[in-house]
């Protein structure tokens, strides 16, 4: 609009040598901007600027100068600035945007990203290979990012991710063991057959094995050291070697499994956590292994991590005999320690009981550490436990999870359908009843 004097109240417009106009306004800082675009009616320019002035007035209004720094730059600051992430969630972020999103979106400027340009950024991701999870975490990743370009920094008018979906992750569902499998794996994780490879002079390998307690020699001549060890195991898994029972990690599979810990929870355990009298275990502290091999120890995954779980009593024998073979007396010695008495990565808990084989010998090819919570938390929702009873138990400060867990219990929803079944007999039973 303009003042009776002819001249605008607010910005103004000029005519270039093209024929187009182009706008200048003061922003909030009384500071002048140009419009970085011009138009082709001066009509059409001072539309811009009555939508200007009103965004201004209505607090909406993001600077435009604001809008050129590249998402790379914008994104980095973003990860190093966010409070109280733990040093996994830094690595992971930090991963997914060096590896997903700087080598298309990166010199992008936070002005000119668009829906469109998303929706294209991760189509190619899907096109080259990358996973529907993966693709997920990365659309999550650069969503909160723009996020707070928009809601709380004003670099942005509104946040362009807006693909319906694009951050939902459809993971497989996870396995869950009977009480019987989980103690022929903890059987399992500490049987190793008596036996060894040698290496001749032609460069072959000879396999020895033990076998009702005599040494003897395999008739087949191995061309690698891994293909004799592979059929050394397998010998034990089916009886024709004699095997050991190395007992140290029985009982962390039984533990971990039946009071629903982590690894990082379980790993991290010291004898002073272990209350065998009061059949509980305290949750105090998680170790984390970050990408660079560091291991760090730490608060548990959430604030309800820290917490106090019952031990079935079927198990504290186990935990008994643990404590007194491989745990120093100290309050404060690793309840389950490497082999150097440092802490126990999970790389060298997999190779020490061969975690893969164990697994595919027992029909559960795939079948992750993490299943062992899963099952545990399973078996706590079949006892009929409340939500919060259950939250408390598996270390969750949200409901959603455990939720998740009261709904999938087997059984479940059968015993909802016969309940309402139940009532629809009785409603037909009254509707035959003679009236009167």
């Amino acid at each position: 609009m303009a003042n009776r004097d002819g001249h605008r109240r607010f910005g103004n417009i000029r005519k270039r040598e093209s024929g187009r106009y182009q706008i200048r306004y003061p922003g909030p800082d009384g500071r002048i901007r140009t419009g970085a675009e011009t138009y082709e009616r001066k009509s059409d320019a001072e539309r811009a600027l009555s939508l200007i002035e009103a965004q201004i007035i209505r607090g909406e209004w993001t600077d435009p100068d604001r809008g050129k720094v590249r998402l790379r730059d914008y994104a980095e600051n973003w990860i190093s600035q966010r409070p109280g992430l733990r040093p996994r969630t830094v690595d992971l972020y930090r991963w997914l945007l060096n590896k997903h999103v700087t080598p298309y979106l990166g010199a992008a400027q936070l002005g000119k990203l668009s829906t469109a340009m998303i929706r294209q950024w991760r189509a190619d991701l899907l096109a080259n290979g990358v996973s529907v999870s993966v693709a997920a975490k990365a659309y999550r990743l650069l969503r909160a990012v723009l996020m707070t370009a928009a809601e709380e920094d004003h670099i942005i008018p509104s946040n362009p991710c807006r693909i319906r979906g694009a951050g939902d992750e459809h993971p497989a569902e996870r396995p869950v063991l009977t009480v019987a499998q989980v103690l022929d794996l903890a059987d399992r994780v500490g049987r190793r057959p008596v036996g060894n490879v040698r290496k001749l002079k032609n460069g072959a390998y000879r396999l020895r094995f033990q076998r009702h307690g005599e040494m003897r020699s395999h008739p087949e001549i191995f061309t690698t050291r891994g293909e004799a060890e592979r059929v050394l195991w397998k010998m034990g898994a089916d009886g024709r070697a004699d095997c050991t029972q190395d007992r140290r990690f029985r009982a962390l599979v039984l533990l971990a499994t039946f009071a629903s810990l982590r690894w990082g929870e379980v790993s991290a355990l010291r004898r002073g956590d272990l209350d065998l009298e009061a059949g509980t275990v305290r949750v105090r502290a998680a170790f984390v292994e970050r990408s660079t091999g560091e291991l760090v120890l730490g608060p548990p995954k959430s604030k309800a991590g820290r917490r106090v779980v019952g031990i079935p009593e079927g198990i504290i024998p186990a935990l008994r005999e643990h404590l007194a073979t491989y745990v120093q007396d100290e309050p404060g010695a690793l309840v389950f320690p490497g082999a150097k008495g440092g802490p126990l990565r999970r790389s060298g808990f997999n190779t020490r009981t061969r975690w893969v084989d164990v697994v595919k010998d027992m029909g559960m090819p795939g079948l992750h550490f993490h299943d062992l919570r899963h099952t545990g938390n399973m078996l706590a929702a079949e006892s009929g436990a409340g939500l919060k009873d259950l939250m408390a138990r598996m270390g969750h400060d949200n409901v959603r999870a455990a939720m998740i867990y009261q709904h999938a219990v087997r059984g479940a929803d059968k015993v909802i359908t016969d309940a309402i079944n139940k009532q629809l007999q009785a409603r037909d039973v009254a509707d035959e009843m003679p009236a009167g």
